[in-house]
């Protein structure tokens, strides 16, 4: 159940971060409701998960997932690059969270 409430936490991250960059493009208040909604109930989940996963592997799966799901939105919605690098570094951080899941 902990790795499920993690794997939640880290896509309303993602949502969230979808959501900041909606608040720049638009400034009125559902934008903002979405942005306090959307990292509201990641760090609800977050905390949920950390009762019985380490605090250590918990925020570094958390946080590897809202990191490239973030990239991998911004390259599907905003047009952002989508260089083979960058791809390749977004495999290595999921690629990290995954370690770490069989590591422990």
């Amino acid at each position: 159940m902990a790795w499920f409430a993690l794997i939640i936490a880290g896509l309303f991250e993602m949502f969230g971060v979808l959501m900041i960059n909606q608040l720049h493009k638009e400034r009125n208040w559902q934008s903002l409701v979405f942005v306090v909604i959307g990292f509201g109930a990641s760090f609800i989940f977050l905390a949920q998960a950390m009762k019985t996963l380490s605090m250590g592997k918990a925020y570094a799966i958390w946080t590897g997932i809202g990191a490239s799901g973030g990239a991998i939105l911004g390259m599907l919605f905003y047009g952002e690059s989508k260089d083979w690098k960058r791809i390749f570094f977004i495999i290595m951080v999921l690629g990290s969270a995954i370690g770490l899941k069989l590591v422990s």
